[in-house]
């Protein structure tokens, strides 16, 4: 049977994804499936109390050894899930317990729909990721150390971090100047996260069929510093870095806060994972933009 190992995962010290997410793992036991769940989870999970035995086990093991990683949460931990499983290609299925759950397929009163998953009435949509590097300024010899490396499925950002400050960042393609922005930052995003905030910062909506890669100033100080979308074989760079300010940040799907200072420079590629997201229903990339944007 195909997900037959499913990997549950949510917050379990919040009631409402925990009562949520043992609703989930219901639906999942009346199609056959076996459940997985982190280890830390045992003992205050309250799936033995409703009659189902997960298999706990490492949090590295959910994304080896399933089918199937069932999320229940928001946008943010579907990211975290489908940025993992992305490495062995295990598609990701959210159930909103978020705000606006864009990346969720299912909200809580939609499980009969899980039906259509072992009905083999399903789709795997594949989202593009990048590649980010931080590469250290050159040593003696002209080699650059790799400080930093991460797979982002919405967007890396460089910014000053907390302080309301311009900066100035160079932007390079295939080693050739672009731009030179003033700005807060830039957001370096996938079509995934053209949704989230480049869109918030004045940048396209870019299809997800379409690929590529948006690079948009946040509040630049020129009315020229326009969003710009670079083919999924750009090798973009950012550097110049820290010309003026002693510290910058990057930022990698809103998780990930690693300190740039000068001499660094942050890659970025399109990389050869993707991440795999299931959808049950019918509705378009246009439909589920429309319906879940229209309630912000």
């Amino acid at each position: 049977m195909q997900f037959s190992k499913v990997a549950l995962i949510t917050n379990f010290n919040i009631r409402e994804k925990a009562d949520a997410a043992r609703s989930v793992a219901r639906a999942f036991a009346e199609h056959g499936a076996s459940l997985m769940l982190d280890l830390s989870v045992r003992g205050r999970c309250g799936l033995e109390a409703v009659g189902i035995v997960p298999k706990y086990v490492p949090a590295h093991s959910l994304y080896e050894s399933s089918d199937l990683i069932a999320v229940v949460g928001g946008d943010g931990s579907v990211l975290e899930a489908a940025r993992r499983s992305a490495a062995r290609g295990i598609p990701v299925l959210g159930v909103n317990k978020g705000r606006l759950g864009y990346l969720c397929e299912l909200e809580c009163d939609e499980l009969s729909l899980l039906d259509r998953l072992y009905d083999g009435n399903y789709t795997v949509e594949k989202h593009s990721m990048l590649n980010v590097e931080v590469l250290g300024k050159p040593d003696a010899n002209g080699e650059r150390r790799r400080i930093y490396i991460a797979r982002a499925l919405n967007d890396a950002v460089v910014s000053n971090g907390s302080v309301a400050r311009i900066v100035d960042i160079e932007l390079r393609e295939g080693g050739k100047t672009i731009a030179t922005y003033r700005a807060d930052g830039l957001i370096a995003a996938t079509p995934t996260g053209s949704t989230a905030y480049s869109l918030s910062a004045g940048g396209p909506v870019l299809d997800p069929r379409l690929g590529g890669i948006c690079i948009t100033p946040i509040c630049a100080h020129s009315v020229s510093s326009k969003p710009i979308v670079f083919p999924d074989s750009a090798r973009l760079e950012i550097v110049n870095i820290c010309q003026r300010e002693p510290a910058l940040f990057l930022t990698v799907d809103g998780r990930v806060n690693i300190k740039l200072v000068r001499g660094d420079s942050v890659k970025i590629t399109r990389s050869d994972k993707s991440a795999g997201i299931v959808r049950l229903k019918e509705d378009s990339f246009y439909g589920t933009f429309r319906r879940k944007m229209s309630g912000i």
